[in-house]
């Protein structure tokens, strides 16, 4: 590149520096760069285009086109030229625009003069702002050097953008980090919360986008590489020997450390005039927009390695670490793109609420979050661009939904919902010792799912009849390496100690999947969720088995002992478990330790074909448990963490409820007990299904005991039935229209 263009672009980027110092409104601001830009690039026209909301953009200033089409000009995403590359994220360069498929010409701009176009997207971390454009009167394409001179303009405008250089009149115009926003992601834990964000990862503010001193700042960007370099060694000599996961990630990082790619991109940044952060920055904001572009799974990961990268160098650059001395308020709402499960755990029941950019239902922070019962949204896009420390947040992670400084109306609204379920939980509490009998004398038993030892007060608080699942993997899972026999009796006794003889059932290890130990050799499974996992791990690899079978054998101390085995497709693999189950007991009891004092063994029914297996599965288990939500999945064919499939699908659809009534027949066949297990057995209606074909036992999360309880004791079973075969015989999908009817008119 000439050293004279790269002389023009500092010039001009020195020039925008110095108007952004000076004291101006927004609008006089942007009309300003447009003629500056206009006058460097050598164009007769120059507009800048921003979103007034999230599908419509607005012509905010222009150099050529007609002064009144400002604020009056407005296109659709993807509508035009312009549209294009705010709807791509990717330059557009047409020498014949007007020739170019997808041109709309507005005849408000005077723009028909104008033949050449050239337009670029202004964006910041992988955010889309707007749109920069430069046209000319002359038919020809712009050079590369222009294309990256112009990125470069759009980038200083992007962060002035963020720090708020164009606020005025309008919507295009409006204050960033000010307007109520709402963000519709998906619930990965229930529960409403009210409460003021926390950032897990601060976003590093850049203040200084142009820089005058090339040389300076080129010496600032090595250094700081430098550092970056061996604090990745630093991490890499650590962890040999360890996760090779973890390793691998590292490698990645030293790879985009040492990129010659990387640095000479930056490099040219800085030669362009911006600062040394703005650089790293530009860079990073290029990853993110190829990020939402790149179909395969593995090259995102890696372009998640060059963000976090980007991330690491800019708080060196800057000195902004992760403590930026800002104090975590009264009422934390923890906002995150994500989040490992011992980090959740650091934070602990401190959190009202947790909203996550990305994540997963499925996730190890959602196991985390459900076992200390905190709201948990995830999916929440753009949230970790939009929300600052301290700002007003609030939750619902019933529907999904999250208010950022929401207005008052919907504060109003959000607190007479909490107050009229902290009035439900108060009429609850007045049940909590009584049974969950309905009136027509059925007694179901309802227990509480756990995983932690800080579960286990809502035993009593809750009024559950005991635990119906202890979730054994989050022990795993929130470590560096394989915990030991020892340390894991501890656990599970003090557990049994807690739940003061109400039944526990301990489910043994349910990993794989979306659950994979952190020093677990990760399998590439095209689809892990029908993969390698649970019992199919543990039978493969009986080692981990048999020391957590020791582990609970040990901790029941003479006392009962209920394990139950995950993710049972089929009755050879439950015979093979118990086997195990023999050979623990025996080892135990050669070794002089005191054996339970009764032993149950169940099995989880995940899998639609372990209700059609033998026979003497049915007589041999001593429980089945359903466990709804894979049940669900596997039996509509629709994956839980795909949103577009996932809702599509009811609980009380008639099929799946009939599926469930053969499970039921043939469990009162062998005298075999039964319970249901999941999300779907908290919910009141779906509960109260459930009880209507049969289910005795149902297990769920504490807080729902209360309103499930309420249902029952307030319902018949046989007009539930009733009005569910009403549903049926008239060819119903479902019977949740049905049930509701009958409940209104009841």
């Amino acid at each position: 590149m000439a050293d004279g263009l790269e002389t023009e672009s500092r010039k001009l980027l020195v020039r925008l520096r110095d108007l952004m110092a000076e004291e101006a409104a927004g609008q006089a601001r942007l009309d300003r760069i447009v003629s500056l830009t206009a006058d460097s690039m050598g164009t007769e026209v120059c507009s800048i285009y921003l979103f007034r909301d999230t599908d419509t953009l607005e012509l905010c200033a222009t150099e050529g086109l007609k002064a009144e089409a400002v604020h009056q000009t407005r296109m659709k995403l993807g509508e035009g030229l312009v549209g294009r590359v705010a709807r791509t994220g990717r330059t557009v360069n047409a020498a014949d625009a007007p020739s170019v498929r997808g041109f709309r010409y507005m005849p408000e701009t005077g723009e028909e003069a104008y033949s050449s176009f050239l337009g670029v997207p202004i964006q910041r971390l992988g955010e889309k702002l707007g749109v920069l454009v430069v046209q000319s009167r002359e038919k020809r394409e712009f050079t590369s050097d222009e294309i990256y001179a112009l990125e470069v303009v759009a980038m200083v405008l992007a962060e002035m953008t963020e720090l708020g250089a164009f606020v005025g009149e309008g919507a295009a115009l409006k204050a960033r980090h000010q307007q109520a926003e709402v963000f519709r992601g998906t619930t990965a834990q229930e529960g409403t919360a009210e409460g003021h964000v926390w950032l897990h990862e601060p976003r590093v503010v850049i203040t200084n986008p142009v820089a005058d001193d090339p040389e300076r700042e080129s010496q600032r960007l090595t250094e700081a590489v430098e550092r970056l370099r061996v604090s990745v060694d630093d991490m890499l000599d650590g962890a040999k020997g360890g996760d090779t996961e973890q390793m691998q990630v590292l490698e990645a990082y030293r790879m985009f450390a040492n990129s010659k790619g990387w640095m000479r991109r930056m490099e040219e940044d800085i030669q362009r005039g911006l600062s040394a952060e703005a650089a790293v920055e530009k860079e990073q904001s290029s990853a993110r927009a190829r990020l939402t572009q790149v179909p395969d799974a593995y090259l995102r990961e890696r372009l998640h390695d060059l963000d976090d990268l980007s991330n690491r160098l800019l708080r060196i650059l800057t000195g902004q670490g992760s403590a930026t001395g800002a104090e975590m308020p009264a009422d934390p709402i923890l906002v995150a793109r994500n989040i490992g499960p011992a980090e959740l755990l650091d934070y602990g029941r401190a959190l009202k609420g947790i909203v996550l950019e990305d994540g997963s239902v499925g996730s190890h922070a959602a196991i985390v979050a459900r076992a200390l019962a905190i709201p948990l949204v995830v999916h929440a896009s753009r949230i970790t661009n939009e929300a600052l420390n301290g700002d007003h947040m609030m939750v619902d992670g019933d529907q999904g939904i999250v208010h950022l400084r929401p207005d008052e109306t919907i504060v109003a609204a959000f607190r007479d919902k909490m107050a009229m379920q902290e009035e439900a939980q108060k009429r609850y509490a007045t049940i909590r010792d009584k049974p969950a009998e309905t009136l027509c004398g059925a007694q179901i038993a309802l227990a509480m799912n756990a995983g932690l030892m800080a579960d286990l007060p809502s035993l009593e608080s809750s009024g559950a009849e005991g635990v119906g699942l202890f979730r054994t993997e989050l022990q795993f899972l929130v470590r560096n390496q394989m915990p030991r026999r020892s340390e894991l009796s501890a656990l599970y006794g003090r557990v049994l100690d807690a739940a003061q003889g109400k039944r526990v059932v301990f489910r043994t290890l349910d990993i794989g999947s979306d659950k994979v130990l952190p020093y677990m050799k990760p399998n590439d499974e095209p689809n892990p969720a029908l993969g390698w996992r649970a019992i199919r791990v543990g039978l493969d690899k009986p080692g981990v088995m048999r020391m957590q079978l020791q582990a609970l054998i040990r901790a029941a101390n003479g006392r009962p002992l209920s394990v139950m085995f995950p993710f049972v497709a089929q009755y050879d693999e439950f015979r093979a478990a118990r086997a195990e189950v023999d050979k623990a007991m025996e080892r135990e009891r050669i070794l002089g330790h005191a054996l339970p004092a009764s032993l149950e063994i169940g099995a989880m029914l995940e899998t639609p074909s372990l209700a059609y297996a033998p026979q003497r599965f049915f007589e041999e288990v001593d429980f089945l448990s359903i466990g709804g939500n894979d049940l669900k999945q596997f039996f509509f064919a629709a994956d839980r963490e795909n949103e577009r499939v996932r809702r599509r699908y009811d609980t009380l659809n008639l099929s799946f409820l009939t599926f469930l009534e053969g499970i039921v027949k043939r469990c009162a066949e062998t005298g075999t007990r039964l319970s249901f297990c999941g999300e779907d057995a908290g919910r009141p209606i779906e509960a109260l299904c459930l009880a209507a074909i049969g289910f005795r036992s149902l297990s769920m999360r504490p807080a729902s005991i209360g309103p499930v309880k309420h249902l029952l004791r307030r319902s018949r079973l046989a007009d539930v039935r009733a009005a569910m075969d009403e549903a049926r015989s008239r060819g119903d999908q479902s019977v949740r229209e049905a049930v509701m009817d009958y409940l209104r008119n009841r």
